[in-house]
C-alpha cells in the first residue's frame, strides 16, 4: 500500500468530519455570505484545527474569494485545499547529512514515542543506513525494555544502562558505540516529564552539551512525538516542549484512529514546527514521511471515489 492509500485510510475519520460537514454546508447555502463563513469555521474547529487556525483559514478564504471572484459554494472545497497546502508549507525531510547524524526523540508517556523510534529505525535500516539506538529514557524501566524489543524487530543494536542512570551518560555511550561501529544514524529515546519542566530542561540541556562536545558538526534533529487523538492537548504539549527545547519536527502518531487530524494544520500554523512523520497504522512500516499535498488530498479527496 502506497503513502497516499495509507494516509487516505488514516484520515477517514477526519475526512468524514470535514468533507461531510462542508458537503452539507454547500447544499444548504446558495451563496457565500457571512452566515456561510461562520458555519464553515465551526466545521473546521470541530476537526480540531483550533479556533485561531480556523479563523486564519477563513480569513485567507475570504481573500481568495475576493481575488478569484468565486461565487459558487461548490468551489469552496478546492479553495480550502489550496489554503491548507499553502499553510502547511514546504515538506521538510529529516536532516541526516553527516555520518553519524543524531536524532533525539522527546514526548510524554503514552504517545507512542518508543514505537515511533522503532519504526523510524526499521525504515532507516531498510534504506541501507546503519542505525544505533540509545535508551536514554532511564526514568522508566519499561521504556528500556520496549526499546530493546523494537531494536530486535528492526535489527539494530540498543545501547542501554539501568533504570535511574544518568540519561546524558547513556547518550555519551551511544555516541561512542556509533562511532566505533561506523553508524550512519543515532536515535536516542529521552524522558518527557512535562509535570516537572525544570528537570526536563536540565536533562535535555545536559544531553545537548554531550552531543555538542562529542559530535560538534553532526546533523541533529529533535523530534517531538504527539498523539493525534488528544487534539488540542497535543498542540498545548508542543507549545510547552517548545518553551524548553528547540524542536526541529513533529511525529504525529495514531492519526488513523481519530477525527482530530486537523491538529497537523494547527501545529504548523500556530507553532511553526513542521510535521515530519505521521503514524497511520500499527505495522512497522506505518510511520510515513509527511506530505502536505497528500495530507490535503486525504482530507478532501479520499472519499470522492466512494
Amino acid at each position: 500500500m502506497g503513502f497516499f492509500s495509507k494516509i487516505k485510510n488514516g484520515l477517514n475519520k477526519t475526512r468524514n468530519t470535514i468533507s461531510s460537514g462542508i458537503a452539507s454546508l454547500v447544499n444548504s447555502f446558495t451563496k457565500i455570505d457571512e452566515d456561510f463563513m461562520e458555519e464553515l469555521e465551526e466545521i473546521l474547529v470541530s476537526s480540531d484545527i483550533g479556533v485561531k487556525t480556523s479563523t486564519d483559514i477563513c480569513n485567507m478564504l475570504r481573500a481568495k474569494i475576493k481575488e478569484t471572484g468565486a461565487t459558487d459554494t461548490a468551489e469552496i472545497k478546492k479553495l480550502l485545499k489550496e489554503i491548507i497546502v499553502q499553510m502547511l508549507g514546504t515538506d521538510v525531510e529529516l536532516n541526516l547529512n553527516t555520518k553519524p547524524s543524531i536524532i533525539l526523540v522527546i514526548g510524554v508517556n503514552g504517545v507512542g514515542k518508543t514505537t515511533s523510534i522503532g519504526k523510524m529505525a526499521s525504515s532507516l535500516a531498510a534504506s541501507g543506513k546503519k542505525v544505533v539506538l540509545g535508551a536514554a529514557d532511564t526514568f522508566r524501566a519499561a521504556a528500556i525494555e520496549q526499546l530493546e524489543i523494537w531494536g530486535e524487530r528492526a535489527g539494530v543494536p540498543v545501547i542501554k544502562s539501568t533504570q535511574g542512570a544518568d540519561p546524558a551518560s547513556v547518550v555519551f555511550d551511544t555516541i561512542a558505540s556509533a562511532k566505533a561501529k561506523g553508524a550512519d544514524v543515532i536515535i536516542c529515546d529521552t524522558a518527557g516529564r512535562l509535570h516537572n519542566k525544570k528537570d526536563l530542561m536540565e536533562e535535555l540541556a545536559k544531553i545537548n552539551r554531550v552531543i555538542e562536545r562529542e559530535l560538534p558538526d553532526a546533523s541533529k534533529e529533535t523530534l517531538l512525538v504527539l498523539d493525534a487523538a488528544t487534539g488540542q492537548n497535543a498542540v498545548n504539549q508542543a507549545r510547552e516542549f517548545k518553551n524548553v527545547t528547540n524542536i526541529t519536527g513533529i511525529v504525529l502518531t495514531k492519526l488513523d484512529g481519530t477525527a482530530k487530524g486537523g491538529i497537523v494544520i494547527a501545529i504548523h500554523n500556530e507553532l511553526s514546527i513542521p510535521v515530519k512523520f505521521v503514524g497511520v497504522g500499527e505495522g512497522i512500516d506505518d510511520l510515513q514521511p509527511f506530505s502536505a499535498t497528500e495530507f490535503a488530498d486525504g482530507i478532501f479527496d479520499g472519499g470522492d471515489e466512494q
